[in-house]
């Protein structure tokens, strides 16, 4: 069987482009490394940033724990030494004074401030002008209240985190501070850092790190463009390599299809593409020969398919002719059948008139009638692939009633009763016959497998716009619902039929479009078809 081409990108592709998007591959792939070790570099340059400013952080928390300490320790011992010789006011601004001295760098980064432990303000070298003033609800731009924090970090030697001006630059900064509190007085003495510093040096580290990353990427595009160049030129002279061979293979296999030849060894330079010439030609060879040979037997079988068109020809003149005789045997057969039993039955109604009811004549009416229901089975088995059934609008509720009426016997003389709630008026598209066959084998079905002196059950109602015939008898449950409706299947082996009814009902069906269901549980079993409603014009209409 021949191969299905394929249509996309790999059927028309040449060497060039192969060899081109490799290179382009390869060129991605360092790029994405090189993107790989940017990101690399710069997350661990983020985690040494973070390092940085931990170990930034917790200096700066150190020195201004010992600076407020160094403080503290500055304020007692004055206490104790001057303490009752000198007027305590004056003692307190000395303090201040000498403290001012000692920690003031002059440029206001640098200081110790003094707060009462109620938020009074004692002293601030930044701000001189809030001396005595309450400062215990002052908050930053971030809502913190500091002085509250301050003095709550004095009883846990904490540390509190605000924003406030910065002296030098006269911008608010991100700040750190701690406090200690001096009993004796209500003191509440601590100091501070600012804490730019740090964010500036880690900003100018990463412009930093940032350039010596540019330059390794530049460095590596012009590499890479480099080798990009030499690859490209490398390819283009394989490739003419390459094509002058293939271009070679090319004109022998042109000239090879016409006629006999060989291709040379020396017209191939590529060492792997000899090897193969060795191939082509014992290929070429065989193929030669194997030309030979084919004409030789193309005679013989020309002569040989002639003679076997003949033969076939007579043959399925003689099938032909044995499929007309067939189809004539089992029509006449039927017919020879339908005669007798149109005899029996018309004898039947002549001795029903003039003797009345016989309880054997009955017995013999419904097996006249049964044989009369299976040979019409056959019949339309037979004709039913050669003969148009055409649909017809039919009044499904009246068609049912008079299949009843011809059941009726049948039903009496297997000791059955029947039930019948049927709806009025109910059209159906569907031929005649094929109604027929399809409500008669249901019947016959309940006849043979109801239970004697019990009642068969016969339903039509109309359900939205669908017509529900039901057939329900009490007997014994079917074991493979599922096997019903296949040629030749019977649930009881000792009744009779062909197991064909309902095989032809389910085609029937399936022609029609019909719905089936059967259920069967607990004696109790019913067939259910659901039929369109509405006569032909309608559905033609819809």
């Amino acid at each position: 069987m021949k191969r299905k081409a394929s249509h996309g990108l790999w059927h028309t592709i040449s060497l060039e482009k192969i060899n081109f998007l490799a290179i382009v591959a390869l060129f991605c792939f360092a790029m994405l490394f090189t993107l790989l070790v940017i990101f690399e570099e710069y997350r661990d340059f983020d985690r040494d940033a973070a390092q940085m400013r931990a170990t930034y952080l917790q200096q700066q928390e150190e020195l201004i724990r010992e600076e407020t300490q160094r403080a503290l320790s500055f304020v007692e011992h004055e206490y104790a030494r001057w303490h009752g010789q000198l007027d305590e006011a004056v003692l307190q601004r000395n303090i201040i004074d000498a403290i001012n001295a000692l920690y003031d760098r002059g440029d206001g980064s640098k200081y110790i401030f003094v707060y009462t432990l109620e938020g009074i303000n004692i002293n601030d070298p930044n701000k001189p002008e809030n001396y005595g003033k309450d400062m215990l609800d002052i908050e930053d731009v971030d809502g913190v209240k500091i002085l509250r924090e301050l003095i709550a970090a004095a009883g846990t030697g904490g540390f509190v985190r605000y924003v406030w001006e910065k002296p030098t630059t006269g911008k608010l900064s991100p700040k750190i501070a701690t406090a200690v509190a001096f009993e004796p007085w209500q003191w509440l003495i601590g100091t501070g850092v600012y804490l730019d510093d740090i964010d500036a040096l880690i900003a100018e580290k990463k412009l930093q790190k940032r350039d010596q990353l540019i330059k390794y990427v530049m460095e590596i595009l012009t590499l890479s463009a480099i080798l990009f160049a030499l690859a490209l030129s490398g390819i283009k002279l394989i490739n003419k390599v390459l094509r002058d061979e293939i271009r070679t293979f090319s004109d022998f296999f042109s000239l090879a299809a016409s006629r006999y030849v060989v291709i040379e060894r020396e017209q191939i330079r590529i060492a792997e593409f000899q090897t193969l010439v060795e191939h082509v030609n014992a290929m070429v060879d065989t193929i030669h020969s194997r030309n030979l040979e084919l004409s030789d037997l193309n005679a013989s079988l020309e002569q040989k398919v002639r003679d076997k068109t003949a033969k076939l020809q007579k043959e399925k003149a003689f099938s032909d002719q044995l499929v007309q005789s067939q189809d004539a045997f089992i029509k006449q057969s039927i017919h020879e059948v339908n005669t007798p039993l149109a005899v029996i039955m018309t004898q039947i109604d002549l001795y029903r008139h003039m003797h009345g009811e016989d309880r054997y004549l009955g017995h013999i009416e419904a097996a006249a009638k049964m044989l009369h229901t299976i040979f019409d089975d056959l019949r339309y088995m037979v004709k039913k692939e050669r003969i148009d059934y055409p649909s017809d609008t039919i009044d499904l509720g009246a068609f049912l009633q008079r299949r009843l009426v011809f059941f009726e016997s049948v039903m009496a003389a297997n000791r059955l009763k029947v039930a019948a709630r049927i709806a009025e008026a109910v059209p159906v598209c569907i031929n005649e016959e094929e109604l027929r066959r399809l409500v008669d084998n249901n019947l016959s079905n309940a006849i043979k497998y109801a239970y004697p002196d019990s009642t068969v059950d016969v339903e039509l109602e109309v359900v939205a716009q669908t017509a529900r015939m039901r057939f329900t008898t009490r007997s014994n449950p079917i074991d493979h619902p599922e096997k019903v409706f296949e040629a030749f299947y019977r649930e009881a082996d000792e009744l009779s039929g062909f197991g064909l009814g309902l095989h032809l009902v389910k085609s029937i069906c399936n022609k029609y479009g019909i719905e089936t269901e059967i259920s069967s549980e607990a004696g109790v079993t019913a067939f259910t078809y659901i039929i369109a409603k509405g006569g032909c014009d309608e559905n033609s209409v819809a």
